[in-house]
């Protein structure tokens, strides 16, 4: 399967993290979800809350959203302004640390596929290396290419049993 290629080039163009999950679903139904950052943080494994910025209550380009993120004990905030919005196709984001340090960048590609669609979670780390001793010690993740790839499987599964699940059908 090709990688997926973001609207925007990335610092680092080649993905740290990617994974792919069929769903039985539309794909409308699993962009609203994934562009939704409040509904989406609550099937993801370290980001655990997301509020909307400056006044913005839906997904556009630009719009931007405060996440809250935790590893045990370990507590830290980021801002994150939405790059792509293309309603049932796809949708990313840029990260970033106070004051300003760029961290990563989160795309969701959706397919149509024979029953549903297909969703393809893909990282992109952007970091400083300067930074990278300071990321460790405020989330404790040494290995940040290998947690970002399971919590893309967590997160994937999580989807679909969210979107396959009785309530969420359309």
């Amino acid at each position: 399967m090709p990688v997926p290629r973001p609207s925007r080039i990335p610092r680092f163009p080649v993905p740290a993290a990617t994974g792919t999950v069929a769903i039985r679903t539309s794909p409308a139904a699993a962009y609203r979800v994934v562009s939704d950052p409040p509904v989406l943080i609550r099937l993801g494994e370290e980001a655990h809350r997301a509020r909307w910025l400056d006044g913005a209550t839906a997904s556009a380009v630009g719009a931007r959203f405060r996440g809250h993120n935790r590893n045990g004990l370990r507590r830290w905030v980021t801002t994150c302004r939405i790059t792509d919005a293309d309603p049932g196709r796809c949708f990313g984001y840029e990260v970033t640390a106070p004051p300003g340090v760029p961290i990563s960048r989160w795309q969701y590609d959706i397919a149509p596929a024979a029953e549903g669609c297909t969703v393809t979670e893909t990282n992109w780390l952007r970091v400083p290396l300067w930074f990278i001793p300071f990321a460790i010690l405020i989330t404790g993740v040494a290995d940040r290419i290998g947690a970002n790839r399971a919590h893309i499987g967590v997160t994937l599964q999580r989807l679909k049993q969210y979107l396959e699940s009785p309530s969420a059908r359309e």
